[in-house]
């Protein structure tokens, strides 16, 4: 059974290594659009999309870099008492601890897919049905017959009216990473637990 295991946290951590990677990057994308922000208001007109979009980049940022930094151990913990404690007690807790993530992800994620499918245009609770609709449309009818599908999409309050729509994508994609990420912190936790190494 470890086998299985194994190979899922090999994979997982592979992806979530390149995104993470990636997603680094995006951090100099917003350094520039800020940077085309205070250029733009000082010599030329100021322009409408500069602060939203740098939000944009910062989401993508965090929601796509989340789960490299959980697999390298940098995120955030309170260990007054944890870093006194045994690898194996570490371990039994750590293997607690993430399924309280592990139910909070899968909460967060089905919301985060009922706001999409609102920001698509679909405006009742079903968000799950309107998405094989969607597809099956896709797959059927081509790009036309899923355009069909989408209602009145979503913008932003704001002067810039941005669609939500591709923020909030990324928003599921990286939620959905963590949860995979999630899963395999508890099987490592796990494989320790009964082997002596992750």
């Amino acid at each position: 059974m470890s086998k299985p295991i194994r190979a899922y946290v090999r994979v997982v951590e592979s992806i979530n290594r390149r995104i993470g990677r990636f997603a680094m990057y995006i951090l100099f994308v917003m350094m520039a659009i800020l940077l085309w922000s205070s250029m733009s208001k000082v010599l030329f007109v100021p322009s409408l999309w500069t602060l939203e979009m740098a939000q944009f980049a910062m989401v993508a940022f965090y929601m796509l870099g989340g789960p490299y930094s959980i697999q390298l151990g940098s995120n955030v913990r309170m260990d007054l008492f944890y870093s006194a404690w045994s690898p194996r007690r570490k371990a039994w807790t750590d293997a607690f601890t993430v399924l309280f993530l592990i139910f909070y992800l899968v909460v967060l994620l089905w919301g985060a897919l009922s706001s999409t499918a609102y920001s698509l245009g679909h405006f009742s609770n079903d968000a799950f049905g309107f998405y094989g609709t969607l597809i099956g449309a896709f797959v059927t009818g081509g790009p036309e017959a899923a355009a069909a599908e989408l209602g009145h999409l979503e913008r932003s309050a704001t002067a810039w009216r941005a669609y939500l729509w591709p923020v909030k994508v990324i928003m599921c994609i990286g939620i959905f990473l963590m949860l995979l990420q999630a899963v395999s912190e508890l099987f490592k936790s796990v494989l320790f637990i009964r082997e002596g190494e992750a």
